[in-house]
């Protein structure tokens, strides 16, 4: 009797155990929702670009691409297209590829002749682990208090982002 009681009471006990399963985290951008504090090399003279940097009051687009990536390059193009109804917002590309290939996009795409995009090269890849990027672009909204709104990935029209901001 004592060890059917035993036996009973284990196999409650391990049922219970096995029903505790823990749910996956969200995502640091999900869970922490405000601008991560990333440093990047920005483009072209290399200093660095911090969270610190971002002008204040203004609405923030954070997008993860790589150079070599030619929905990277149109998402960019868009913006540049656009450019005057982005005029107070902050704009930061940052990519965790070589610091030349940054700098080559950085370029080709002529983005010094924006003061409010800034490139820089994420050698710690910090970004990409916090927003947990799965394909390029990755683009990701801040509001003027820089508390998170919405992200995309892949392809993404300007509108819809226009419409998010």
């Amino acid at each position: 009797m004592k060890t059917l009681f035993l036996v009973i009471l284990s196999a409650l006990f391990c049922g219970g155990l096995s029903a505790q399963v823990q749910q996956p985290l969200e995502p640091a951008y999900k869970r922490i929702p405000t601008v991560p504090p990333f440093s990047l090399a920005l483009a072209g003279d290399s200093s660095t670009f911090t969270k610190t940097d971002i002008r204040k009051k203004k609405p923030i687009i954070m997008m993860v691409f790589s150079p070599d990536c030619d929905h990277c390059v149109h998402a960019t193009e868009d913006l540049i297209t656009n450019i005057n109804s982005l005029k107070n917002t902050e704009i930061v590309l940052a990519s965790s590829l070589s610091y030349e290939s940054v700098v080559k996009f950085y370029n080709d795409l002529k983005l010094s002749a924006y003061p409010n995009i800034h490139v820089g090269y994420d050698s710690k890849r910090f970004l990409s682990s916090f927003y947990e990027v799965k394909s390029f672009p990755s683009i990701f909204l801040y509001n003027k208090k820089g508390n998170f709104k919405e992200g995309f990935e892949g392809d993404v029209s300007f509108e819809k982002i226009a419409k998010s901001l």
